[in-house]
């Protein structure tokens, strides 16, 4: 009863709406403002009726209301509320859209702070069903902010990007965005942060098979303040140690320390995320070492060209020396 009440409230919202469109005679120019604050108003009431459709095109028509009247703020709004209507009716791709719609307005009124959390929102709505998508969402919002120089909020977008392409075992892509991520990092001079990014691009190249990459990201690491007297830089070297000596044992044992284990809840300061998915903790704990070594050293080869022919197929990889 009280959700038909609500229903035929919103209707009448919507009638006295379209009143406000109609010109005259006397009235040769629509009031958009007053019908947008009608159309928005049904859209409050459809929603609370749970009439999530109705919702959405009355939210929908006062963005357009709005955006006729250059009001790109809070078109920008409504379009939201019409995204989270499409939510409510699971339909994620097209409340993505809007979002992203949205985000376009408050870009173009001036405000890409707004901009960046709108498409960052986008993507957190659709990261398990499309985390591609959601990918390509958290790089426009690092794009927008970082025009601006908003650094911080950049480096957040990016980060978040990083994780998911690690969730969906795009390593390759992975390792490019984490060397954006630190270079951003290090411009702030955020160089805690720029450790921990050392370890999860080590971690990364690991799970690409490449021991002598996630060697030289060890190695370039010693270039930044503080990191070669750090947890990290141990934690690392260690790990690529057990790893090379193909001692499963040892990795297990190493990757079950607090650094490993908890890595993804050390946020930098400032940095306002909290993450959800411990994608660095998993990528540690599943580390398998070549050939299944249980435990101990690896024993000497007994053929004495065997070192050498390692050495140059490591050497022959296409991404030696280019993925730091």
């Amino acid at each position: 009863m009280a959700a038909e009440r609500k229903i035929s409230e919103g209707m009448d919202r919507i009638e006295k709406a379209e009143k406000y469109l109609k010109t005259s005679l006397f009235k040769w120019k629509p009031d958009f403002d007053s019908a947008a604050d009608e159309f928005n108003k049904a859209g409050t009431c459809f929603k609370n009726a749970r009439s999530y459709d109705q919702a959405k095109m009355a939210y929908m028509r006062a963005g357009q209301a709005l955006q006729n009247n250059k009001a790109l703020f809070h078109a920008a709004k409504a379009y939201e509320n019409a995204a989270m209507m499409l939510k409510e009716m699971k339909n994620l791709d097209g409340a993505a859209e809007l979002m992203e719609k949205a985000a376009g307005m408050y870009r173009e009124h001036g405000t890409p702070d707004t901009a960046a959390l709108t498409l960052e929102k986008a993507a957190k709505m659709i990261e398990t069903v499309k985390p591609a998508r959601a990918v390509e969402l958290y790089e426009h919002a690092c794009e927008v902010v970082e025009l601006e120089d908003r650094p911080r909020q950049a480096v957040n977008s990016l980060s978040q990007a990083a994780k998911l392409l690690v969730r969906m075992k795009e390593f390759d892509r992975a390792v490019s965005v984490l060397k954006r991520e630190r270079t951003m990092y290090e411009e702030m001079e955020n160089f805690p942060s720029v450790n921990r990014n050392l370890v999860y691009t080590g971690l990364v190249h690991i799970h690409r098979g490449d021991y002598v990459a996630a060697d030289q990201v060890l190695q370039h690491g010693m270039r930044y303040p503080g990191f070669s007297d750090s947890d990290m830089y141990f934690g690392l070297s260690q790990l690529l140690t057990a790893y090379d000596e193909q001692d499963q044992d040892r990795v297990n044992s190493i990757v079950s320390t607090p650094l490993f284990t908890y890595m993804d809840n050390d946020i930098a300061i400032n940095i306002r995320v909290t993450w959800r998915y411990p994608e660095y903790a998993k990528l540690a704990k599943s580390i398998r070492v070549p050939g299944g070594g249980g435990g101990g050293k690896k024993t000497a080869s007994l053929d004495p060209g065997a070192d050498d022919t390692r050495h140059q197929e490591e050497e022959e990889d296409e991404y030696a020396g280019g993925l730091c």
